[in-house]
């Protein structure tokens, strides 16, 4: 089940957002939706200002103007405290490199956003082992970070943004430092697990093959955005 609600189908609407450090402006009155399960690609090249856009969403940069309307609230205007509870619940990361807790075992890391929320013993525990089983980890779940490969990193990093059932994942780069064949499977896995879960997805990503799973794709240059269209095969 669900815990957030979204106003009708819209979960995330970015508008006039502009960003400018010193006299480089990054991003330039930049504005899309994003709807409820629906999954959004980030191109371009380096330096667009692509990353600086996911950092603003997440909370981690604040722009210079515009709104961000994120389950029909603002959140520059949320006090720091209600960002904070929003990103640990109803909008998650998943990063290039993983951002594992190296002294906590795969399970821990999954459970860890539950502890945050304080949710019960009980509810974790089942929580933990059903993420575990859908991402194919559980035989995994006792072993370190340092332990595991890379997708398998991406796998567990998967699952703990889906253990608070998230209305968005922001994807930054997430199959940036695997192979192919790792690549393809995490790819997979996170549109399946996506779609099933109810969440939206906006990935940031250089490789073609992450942006043909999504629904739309949205390329920026010089810090604005505009609609892409995927090249067809045999166009």
């Amino acid at each position: 089940m669900q815990h957030w609600q979204s106003n009708g189908e819209s979960v995330l609407r970015v508008e006039n957002l502009c960003k400018s450090f010193g006299k480089q402006q990054v991003l330039n009155n930049v504005g899309f939706s994003l709807k409820r399960t629906e999954r959004v690609a980030i191109t371009g090249p380096s330096g667009s200002g692509k990353s600086t856009l996911l950092n603003c969403l997440a909370g981690l940069e604040t722009p210079d103007a515009g709104k961000i309307n994120f389950l029909g609230k603002n959140i520059l205007e949320m006090p720091e405290a209600e960002v904070t509870q929003l990103r640990r619940g109803h909008l998650t990361s998943i990063f290039q490199f993983f951002h594992l807790l190296p002294t906590l075992r795969a399970w821990e890391n999954v459970e860890f956003p539950l502890l945050l929320r304080k949710t019960s013993s009980a509810k974790r525990k089942t929580l933990v082992g059903a993420l575990l089983e859908e991402v194919g980890l559980t035989h995994r779940s006792e072993a370190w970070p340092s332990e595991l490969s890379g997708g398998e990193m991406q796998r567990l990093a998967i699952a703990r943004a889906l253990i608070t059932e998230p209305a968005m994942i922001l994807a930054d780069e997430p199959t940036g430092s695997l192979d192919s064949q790792n690549s393809d499977r995490i790819l997979k896995l996170l549109s399946t697990l996506a779609e099933r879960h109810g969440t939206a997805l906006l990935m940031v990503t250089h490789d073609p093959v992450a942006s043909a799973i999504c629904d739309r794709i949205l390329h920026m240059l010089d810090g604005k955005l505009e609609e892409s269209h995927p090249v067809t095969e045999g166009a």
